[in-house]
């Protein structure tokens, strides 16, 4: 199955409209076994996703060893691997512990370090985790904290890797919107992956990253598309998670509002939520976290299924819609 392909900025680094997002593939919450991993790896190269996106910190290396081992059996050319810098992975006695949200020995510690000898050593350690001769895309990551530093010291260091041509695309990965646009408006990214705020819950990129975007030509990757699973599924029940804790029952009733809508249209939520970012021109692509083959299947064929263009009105005259959203034509 082919899927169409945008570039980042103006690099010539291109990715898949949907990517395949490696949070899960670190035991995110519940432990994964390699060979569940690479099942699942293998079916979403079989369903045409080429875009792969991990980082040090899921897993603490689990999630680029596992993609790297994939990813070496195929062609080089034919896929785009973006990672992540602002953490370095120090070895550590596990002591019996678990890593903070992920199912894996605490092997390592993470250090933040966003020097630029520290981007450097993380890159030189993800290519040796990942087993690849280049990295295609590089974030910054996390550094809502950090930002200065990130901005002063990280990002050029990016940039000097970019020019070197050790990556091909750089810019940063957060979920604080505002921050991003100082990035962008300060440094002048290729793309920025954005999680968790352009989404059918929180329209919050659009009052100023998403309009940044689009004056500077910088691509946006929407990260966290279904809001750490509340919108994964039609009807959530109590308990289901948004932004990686319990949403409360004014978010669960949104959901089903949202859900009303979306059956009326004969579509799915999880359709809905795959397909809403990309109504936005800035937005290149999402990155969908995914660690079975059964949910890279269902995934891809909800986002290959079309979504009429009437559901989009329909939750704008619910009020369940941001009125700025940009909207195609109604059919």
């Amino acid at each position: 199955m082919d899927m169409d392909t945008h570039r980042l900025g103006t690099t010539s680094t291109g990715i898949t409209r949907l990517g395949f997002g490696g949070g899960p593939l670190g035991g995110l919450y519940e432990p994964l076994d390699d060979a569940t991993a690479a099942r699942a790896l293998e079916a979403a190269w079989e369903a045409g996703i080429r875009y792969f996106d991990t980082a040090p910190h899921y897993g603490i290396g689990h999630s680029e060893r596992r993609m790297g081992q994939m990813l070496r059996s195929k062609p080089r050319d034919a896929f785009t691997l973006s990672t992540k810098v602002g953490r370095l992975l120090v070895p550590q006695d596990p002591q019996g512990r678990t890593d903070e949200s992920f199912a894996v020995p605490a092997t390592h510690r993470r250090v933040w370090d966003f020097t630029r000898d520290g981007i450097r050593r993380s890159v030189e350690d993800s290519l040796t985790r990942l087993g690849l001769d280049r990295i295609d895309v590089l974030y910054l990551h996390d550094a809502e904290q950090h930002f200065e530093d990130a901005l002063r010291h990280g990002y050029p260091a990016l940039a000097e890797l970019r020019a070197e041509g050790v990556v091909g695309a750089i810019g940063a990965g957060m979920y604080h919107p505002g921050k991003l646009t100082r990035l962008v408006r300060e440094a002048g990214p290729d793309a920025v992956m954005l999680s968790g705020r352009h989404t059918l819950l929180d329209h919050s990129a659009l009052d100023e990253l998403l309009p940044a975007c689009t004056e500077r030509g910088v691509s946006v990757v929407a990260a966290s598309v279904f809001n750490s699973g509340l919108l994964a599924t039609d009807r959530p029940a109590p308990g289901a998670r948004y932004d990686y804790a319990a949403a409360g029952p004014e978010l669960l009733k949104r959901v089903h509002r949202i859900a009303d809508v979306c059956q009326a249209h004969g579509v799915s939520v999880p359709q809905a939520a795959m397909a809403f970012p990309l109504l936005h021109p800035a937005v290149a692509g999402i990155a969908v976290g995914m660690r079975t083959e059964e949910e890279v299947r269902r995934n891809v064929a909800a986002f290959t299924t079309p979504v009429p263009p009437d559901l989009w009105t329909g939750l704008r005259a619910e009020g369940l819609l941001d009125e700025r959203t940009p909207l195609p034509p109604a059919g």
